[in-house]
């Protein structure tokens, strides 16, 4: 493993959001009472959506909000359901995590026409002029899980890409892609196999993997879309030993991800604070609420162009692990060197 490649951006990036005017302070609530935000999720399924979940309610709390949630369980009709529920409701800002990016434009629309703010957390809601695009950098995310493996090896590449119904799947494609293609143009890296993982399930990477080691083709590395897609590829590659021998990158900075890392059989892992996104998200519902607009640090197009709050993501390998997700509280240490 390559020491010292790692640049450590918290200190920047906290500094960053210190100075921005999104985080504020003091702000006054509603001369009508108490904020009430409708929280529509996708799923708790994946131990980052649970973490979330939980450090937007802490947040929302403390700052006097009112909050509904909603789990979806990974079905569309049901979340479609429950935000006409949350309209009915006459709540004032929705804060959405969409499941399937096209599957709710209408409903959205509809609170929007009420006069509902709309925050599209961390995935992008299609056609819909929702107020704000709240995320995470995700074009960076597959950029940097690219960047991680190619200062490793390069060869023969796997990618497993996430739900095609998640619109940051192809963010993180278009990242990793644009990183590879320089190599792939001067065949230095050949990508051996592509699949694309419907609802972000496992059996696509476990089933490509087995494919090409069937094949009898050499794996140098691989790209999961998540850490949840990673960890299917490596229970693959253990089947015949390989764990370990194959660069595997994955995001979310998962417990399990970590424990992988620190053991060796996993490179790399994208980590995206959730402390921030859930803490930021809370400020853009309150401002909203209080009729104030949102600038982003760029804009997205959905259909329409819509502010896009982007915030930074740190690549986390062995040499790291302390100075980010531990340090962070994110994860304990005995929790992730559990020998």
């Amino acid at each position: 493993m390559k020491k010292g490649s790692i640049k450590i951006y918290v200190s920047i990036f906290l500094l960053a959001l210190i100075g921005s005017s999104l985080l504020l302070v003091n702000i006054p609530k509603k001369d009508d009472g108490i904020i009430t935000v409708g929280y529509s999720a996708d799923t708790l399924v994946i131990e980052r959506w649970k973490r979330d979940r939980e450090l937007f309610k802490e947040k929302a709390e403390a700052e006097g909000l009112e909050v509904i949630f909603h789990n979806a369980n990974e079905n569309n009709d049901t979340q479609v359901a429950q935000i006409e529920s949350l309209i009915k409701e006459k709540v004032d800002v929705l804060v959405i995590i969409p499941y399937d990016k096209n599957g709710i434009s209408e409903v959205v629309n509809k609170a929007i026409d009420k006069g509902i703010k709309v925050i599209s957390y961390d995935r992008l809601i299609s056609d819909a002029p929702v107020d704000v695009y709240l995320s995470f950098d995700n074009y960076k995310v597959g950029e940097s899980m690219a960047s991680e493996l190619l200062s490793e090896t390069k060869g023969n590449y796997i990618i497993i890409n996430g739900s095609p119904e998640d619109n940051n799947s192809s963010m993180f494609r278009e990242g990793y892609m644009d990183t590879l293609q320089a190599y792939v143009d001067a065949d230095e890296v050949a990508i051996v196999k592509e699949v694309w993982a419907d609802d972000w399930r496992e059996a696509p990477a476990y089933e490509a993997v087995v494919e090409v080691m069937n094949e009898d083709i050499q794996i140098d590395a691989i790209i999961g879309a998540n850490d949840h897609l990673a960890d299917a590829a490596i229970r693959a590659l253990s089947e015949r030993g390989l764990a370990g021998e194959v660069y595997v990158a994955g995001h979310d900075a998962d417990v399990s991800a970590c424990q992988r890392i620190v053991e060796g059989t996993q490179h790399v892992t994208i980590y995206k604070p959730i402390d921030t996104i859930a803490t930021v998200a809370v400020d853009i519902a309150i401002r909203l609420a209080n009729g104030e607009g949102i600038e982003g640090d760029d804009t997205i197009f959905n259909g329409y162009h819509i502010p896009y709050v982007k915030l930074d993501v740190i690549p986390v390998t062995e040499d790291n692990m302390m100075e980010t997700v531990v340090k962070d509280g994110f994860h304990r240490r005995t929790d992730i060197y559990r020998d």
